[in-house]
C-alpha cells in the first residue's frame, strides 16, 4: 500500500554549485511536506550545513566526486529508502542514473532535468562528443520524464536526440521574487564611484563568455571612463580571466568577487547586468536581475534568452562573441536611468511565468502522477 506521502530522492553533485543545483535546492525547500517526504543524495557533502536545505530533509553523502564511482552507493541507497521517484539534473548525472535503472527496484520512477541545449554543449569542445551524443540518444528516451527549463531545450532533445515528445515537459526555473527582493534590500549599495557599474554572474567557464566581456571593456572605458565590471562566481577559467584582465591593464577596473551569499544586492544596485554567454539553458541570474529592475545586455546565444525576452522587453540582445556589438550595447544602455523601485510590482507581473509557487506546483504534479511509467 502506497504511503500518503510520496518519497522523493533528489540527486545532485552538491548544494554549493551553479544554477542547476540552485533550482533543485529551491524545489526541495518549497515542496509541500504534506505531500512529499524529501531525501537528497550528494556526490560531495557540504562542509557546513546549507541554509537553503531545510532540516527535515535527509541528506546522504555518496562520498565520491566521480559519478561513475558513486553509482553503486546511489543504487544501494535507493534500495534502502525505496523512493517513489528519483530526480536528477545535469547531463552526466542523468546519463549515469538512467544507465543504472535496471539495478533499481521495480516501479521506481526516474525523472531527469536537462539544464542546457545539449546539441550545442556537445559542440563546445568537450572530449568524445560522439560518445556523448550516442549516450544521449540511447539513454534519455528511457527516462519516465525529461523536464526541460525552456522550449528551446525541449525542441533540441526532440529533434536532435529523438527523445519522444510525450516524455518531454517544459517547466521554467523558479524565481523566488520575494526572497530576491528582500535580500537585495537588506544591505546597502556595495558600489562606490560614478560608474556605470556593470555586473555579471555565473560559473567561470567557456560557455559563459566572460573573455568576450573583458575584451569589450577597453572600448567601454573610452566612452564611460568610470565604468567598473564586477564578476560574481567561481570556476576553472578564473586564472585565465585574471591574466586577460592584467594583460589589458584592467586590474583596477574589473573586480572578481567570487561566490557571494547575497548576489542580489550587487544586481539591485548595478547599472547594467551583462550576460555574454556563448550558449545558455535558462539563465537564473538574468531572471533575478530583471526582477530587481536592472537593465540587461545579453548575447543572442543558443538557448532560452529570447524566451525571457517574450516576458521582459528591457533586454538588449547582441550577437554572441561580438566584442564590438557588446561594447556598443553596454555604452548605449548606460545612458538610461535605473528602473525606479516603484516598478518592482510591474517586474513581478511580467515575470509571473517563472513564479516560484507555479513552478513548484508543476513539479509536484509530475511527482504525484502515476501515469509516467515505461
Amino acid at each position: 500500500m502506497r504511503p500518503s506521502r510520496r518519497r522523493i530522492l533528489f540527486f545532485i553533485p552538491s548544494v554549493s554549485g551553479g544554477g542547476a543545483e540552485r533550482v533543485f535546492s529551491t524545489l526541495i525547500a518549497h515542496l509541500d511536506r504534506d505531500r512529499f517526504e524529501i531525501h537528497l543524495a550528494l556526490l560531495q557533502s557540504p562542509v557546513q550545513a546549507a541554509p537553503e536545505i531545510p532540516p527535515d530533509v535527509l541528506v546522504y553523502d555518496l562520498k565520491n566526486t566521480r559519478v561513475r564511482y558513486a553509482i553503486p552507493a546511489l543504487v544501494k541507497l535507493v534500495w534502502k529508502i525505496r523512493p517513489d521517484a528519483l530526480l536528477s539534473t545535469l547531463g552526466h548525472l542523468n546519463l549515469a542514473l538512467i544507465a543504472s535503472r535496471p539495478l533499481l527496484p521495480r516501479g521506481t520512477k526516474v525523472l531527469i532535468r536537462e539544464s542546457t541545449v545539449a546539441s550545442v554543449f556537445l559542440r563546445s569542445g568537450i572530449p568524445h562528443p560522439r560518445v556523448w551524443q550516442w549516450l544521449y540518444r540511447r539513454l534519455y528516451r528511457r527516462a519516465d520524464c525529461v523536464v526541460c527549463p525552456s522550449a528551446t531545450i525541449l525542441e533540441d532533445l526532440a529533434k536532435n536526440f529523438d527523445v519522444p515528445r510525450e516524455k518531454l515537459l517544459c517547466i521554467y526555473n523558479p524565481l523566488d521574487f520575494e526572497k530576491v527582493h528582500s535580500l537585495a534590500e537588506s544591505s546597502g549599495n556595495p558600489y562606490s564611484g560614478r560608474g556605470p557599474h556593470l555586473i555579471t554572474a555565473g560559473h567561470l567557464s567557456v560557455e559563459k563568455g566572460l573573455d568576450v566581456l573583458i575584451d569589450a571593456m577597453p572600448t567601454i572605458l573610452q566612452s564611460c571612463p568610470d565604468a567598473r565590471l564586477h564578476v560574481l562566481g567561481e570556476g576553472p577559467l578564473l586564472p585565465d580571466l585574471l591574466e586577460q584582465a592584467k594583460r589589458l591593464g584592467l586590474e583596477e577596473r574589473i573586480y572578481f568577487l567570487g561566490f557571494q551569499k547575497n548576489p542580489w544586492q550587487y544586481m539591485r544596485y548595478a547599472d547594467i547586468f551583462v550576460l555574454p554567454s556563448r550558449f545558455e539553458g535558462l539563465p537564473n541570474a538574468l531572471l533575478e536581475a530583471l526582477a530587481l529592475g536592472t537593465r540587461a545586455v545579453a548575447s543572442d546565444c543558443a538557448g532560452s534568452v529570447r524566451e525571457i525576452l517574450d516576458y521582459h522587453d528591457t533586454i538588449t540582445l547582441v550577437p554572441p562573441e561580438s566584442t564590438r556589438e557588446l561594447a556598443k550595447a553596454i555604452i548605449a544602455a548606460a545612458q538610461f536611468p535605473r528602473t525606479a523601485p516603484a516598478q518592482f510590482a510591474e517586474m513581478k507581473r511580467r515575470l509571473r511565468r517563472f513564479d516560484l509557487q507555479q513552478v513548484v506546483e508543476e513539479y509536484s504534479q509530475i511527482l504525484l502522477s502515476d501515469s509516467l511509467t515505461l
